[in-house]
């Protein structure tokens, strides 16, 4: 070898500083790069070789799937083979493990799947994120024995634990899209002590999802306005409360139903809370008093999907709301862009004496987006600037749907009303085209 090629070769193995890293670090890189690229590096030299299967992150997520989707790789000769090799070759513990299964993947796979199921809660997995593109999966019993999960995250998955199972002790944060929850008639309770954060996006069966979670500090829920989710409210930590209901559900005739004073009861300590407009409309009963037996003393964030305060009903339970909550800081509003009530109740309403019959004295920022500047809205606003001495900004945003002239005349108007606060500051932006 000369002596400029021996130069170069040294130069190369001191340049080498990866290899030279500690174990963990090595792990930690592997982890952070698609998962056939961290496989690859056992060609580079022979103490990368098997570096790979120490990975405690296995990561089959959709990019992963549809790179194997053409030509048929969800034979047994493609992607379900590929995972197989990967989890056959594999050392020690796997704490994540995520997996997206494609729409075309065959039923048969779902076996296949069982198995890596059971694979996973004889190695201590902690984080499990599955998926599910195809046709309702249901869950085998091996996950349920996964006593180490931390995170798991489920989409369009059957989920109906065995009779014995009793929870995950060490869950912290569940997230559950489009899951359908199997009978529940023995009553079993699911116990998860740790849980910190639970997504309920869109599930059905929901009565059956029957669980005891004392620490639960976040909760978002979607499509299921009625009283059975006041077996998730429950807990004395409870701080953050999302609601997103767009469309009535079957099932809300089974139940008794919830009202806006049953909520807040339930919700001593809730500091943020999120509600869509039709949701606000579902809470309203048919004769609410002004003031609750319960106020929101704690809440400090208030926010508004989708609110049509041209409908009475909106508009009485955001007043209310607004009016119990007598600490509330921020405010945040998303309009409704279709007007679909006649809004001359809500503005007579609105222009009453007292309507609001309170002083937001904790009001700092106010926030409305998708502004068409019906009167209602502009009632709306000069209802707060009057009633807000501590309030800093009011941001406005306006609806896509106004024209130039219109966002100007929206403009003047909020420009004239009064304020309570001197130091109150009206920005008005423009909507992102």
């Amino acid at each position: 070898m000369t002596e400029s090629k021996r130069r170069r070769v040294v130069s190369c193995i001191e340049e080498d500083r990866i290899s030279n890293l500690q174990e963990h670090l090595i792990d930690s890189i592997l982890e952070r790069v698609p998962i056939e690229d961290a496989v690859r590096t056992s060609i580079l030299s022979r103490k990368w070789r098997h570096t790979w299967t120490n990975m405690r992150a296995l990561v089959f997520d959709g990019d992963f799937s549809y790179k194997f989707a053409i030509n048929g790789a969800f034979r047994r000769k493609g992607l379900i083979r590929i995972i197989n090799q990967v989890l056959f070759l594999h050392k020690g513990p796997i704490l994540k493990f995520h997996l997206h299964i494609p729409e075309n993947i065959s039923r048969d796979s779902f076996q296949e799947i069982d198995q890596w199921m059971h694979f996973l809660s004889r190695n201590s997995v902690t984080e499990i994120v599955l998926i599910n593109s195809n046709q309702l999966y249901k869950l085998p019993c091996y996950m349920f024995c996964c006593r180490e999960l931390r995170k798991l995250k489920l989409k369009d998955c059957l989920f109906k634990p065995p009779l014995e199972f009793e929870g995950f002790l060490n869950l912290e944060d569940l997230e559950l899209t489009n899951i359908v929850f199997g009978d529940n008639s023995s009553g079993t309770q699911v116990n998860l002590p740790k849980l910190k954060i639970l997504h309920l996006l869109q599930c059905t069966n929901i009565y059956n999802f029957n669980i005891k979670a004392t620490e639960l500090e976040t909760l978002i829920v979607s499509h299921h306005p009625d009283a059975t989710l006041l077996r998730l409210l429950h807990s004395p930590c409870l701080i953050y409360f999302i609601m997103r209901f767009h469309n009535p559900i079957e099932d809300n005739i089974r139940v008794e139903r919830m009202t806006l004073a049953m909520l807040l009861s339930n919700l001593p300590k809730v500091i943020h809370l999120f509600f869509d407009g039709l949701f606000l409309k579902d809470l309203i009963a048919e004769k609410m008093p002004k003031w609750l037996p319960h106020a929101a003393s704690s809440l400090q964030y208030l926010s508004f999907r989708d609110l049509e305060l041209g409908d009475i009903d909106q508009l009485e339970g955001a007043l209310c709301l607004i009016r119990n909550s007598p600490n509330l800081e921020s405010l945040y509003l998303t309009m409704e862009s279709e007007v679909c009530y006649d809004v001359g109740p809500a503005a007579d309403h609105l222009e009453s004496p007292n309507c609001l019959d309170c002083t937001l004295n904790k009001l700092q920022i106010v926030e409305i987006i998708d502004l068409y500047g019906s009167r209602p809205e502009l009632l709306f606003i000069e209802l707060l600037l009057a009633h807000s001495p501590s309030l800093e900004k009011l941001i406005i945003i306006s609806s896509v749907s106004c024209d130039v002239q219109k966002r100007l005349d929206i403009a003047k108007d909020v420009m004239q009303f009064p304020r309570a606060s001197p130091k109150a500051q009206v920005i008005y932006l423009n909507p992102k085209l």
